[in-house]
């Protein structure tokens, strides 16, 4: 029999741990174990965890959400790893459907799952913009994919054992260079068969921040990824949006040369607010045509944090301000 290990990674979780490890404790497939790595939490989140029955591993200083699921895999005992952040709440179905997609196609090593379009916990309007569009474009790639986000993703050990650990350099994007290695090495499979409602953030300068801190390494990792071989992760956001970003951004300087000039930027801006018609009709069916308006807004702002963040990006591989590789991390276990 397949045996499953849960393994959360949490820091400073106590707002929305409980009720991922309660929802983990109600699947109809409960797990053989729950492994959570407190990553040196300053709150209750390691006393919540072992109040509940799981096995809970603490990290001395804080080293990221990598090294914190390194460290419960090197301690997990299952045959197959299922990844879950702490601020997911999951269905009661979600880790028997994935195992049942991992036994019934043995070339398929990962299954990821989506968000739920509703948040776990309503915070306000930018929570339900990061909310519905991370639900949105996850459902647009449903299949077989390149890329992985094990914010809830389950794993065959001997994957896992073959491609190698988290790189602990990364404290963003590890998803990104992980998928690279995976790419080639087994199917991965996204699904809406493994769901989870989400917590995501609350204010926009921490998503404008946590947006640029994602985009600065897309380009050097995807560059990266082309070089041994893997495919590119699909896009959370449309090229062509975020073309039409770029040269709205860019071209807002011509107006200082004649005001009619402005027009370009600002059929720029309605070619980008067209460019995705799926989803803006999604966020119309969930939230109405107001909050669509200002989805629009804050997705706008998000687009030029990230064109930012790549242009920044492909600076720092010109030479002199290259960093040194991260070396890749490889994981040793008992079994």
């Amino acid at each position: 029999m397949t045996t499953v290990s849960v393994v959360v990674p949490c820091y400073n979780a106590a707002k929305t741990l409980r009720l991922c490890l309660e929802a983990v404790l109600a699947q109809t497939r409960r797990p053989d174990e729950i492994v959570v790595v407190d990553d040196a939490s300053g709150d209750d989140s390691a006393a919540i965890a072992a109040g509940l029955g799981c096995r809970v591993l603490r990290l001395p200083v804080n080293r990221g959400v990598s090294a914190a699921r390194n460290a419960g895999v090197g301690a997990a005992m299952g045959d197959v790893l299922f990844f879950l952040d702490s601020d997911v709440e999951l269905r009661p179905d979600a880790v028997a459907n994935a195992l049942r997609i991992l036994k019934d196609d043995p070339e398929c090593g990962c299954v990821q799952g989506v968000y739920e379009p509703e948040p776990l916990i309503d915070d306000g309007p930018a929570e339900w913009y990061r909310i519905l569009h991370a639900a949105h474009w996850r459902r647009r790639h449903l299949g077989d994919v390149t890329g992985v986000v094990f914010a809830l993703a389950a794993i065959r050990r001997d994957v896992l054992r073959a491609v190698g650990g988290f790189d602990e350099t990364l404290r963003d994007c590890e998803d990104v260079e992980y998928g690279g290695r995976l790419a080639g090495t087994c199917r991965v499979v996204l699904t809406d068969e493994v769901r989870g409602r989400h917590d995501d953030a609350s204010r926009l300068l921490p998503i404008l921040a946590e947006q640029w801190r994602r985009a600065v390494p897309l380009i050097p990792l995807a560059l990266t990824a082309s070089r041994r071989g893997g495919g590119q992760p699909e896009h959370a956001n449309r090229p062509a949006g975020i073309l039409a970003c770029a040269l709205a951004v860019a071209s807002l300087p011509l107006g200082l040369l004649h005001p009619a000039l402005f027009a370009l930027p600002f059929a720029l801006l309605a070619c980008f607010a067209a460019v995705d018609p799926a989803l803006l009709r999604f966020v119309h069916r969930h939230r109405g045509p107001a909050f669509t308006a200002y989805f629009v807004t804050v997705h706008f702002a998000v687009h030029v944090v990230l064109v930012s963040g790549l242009a920044f990006g492909s600076l720092r591989l010109l030479p002199g301000l290259r960093r040194p590789s991260a070396r890749r991390f490889r994981l040793r276990w008992r079994r």
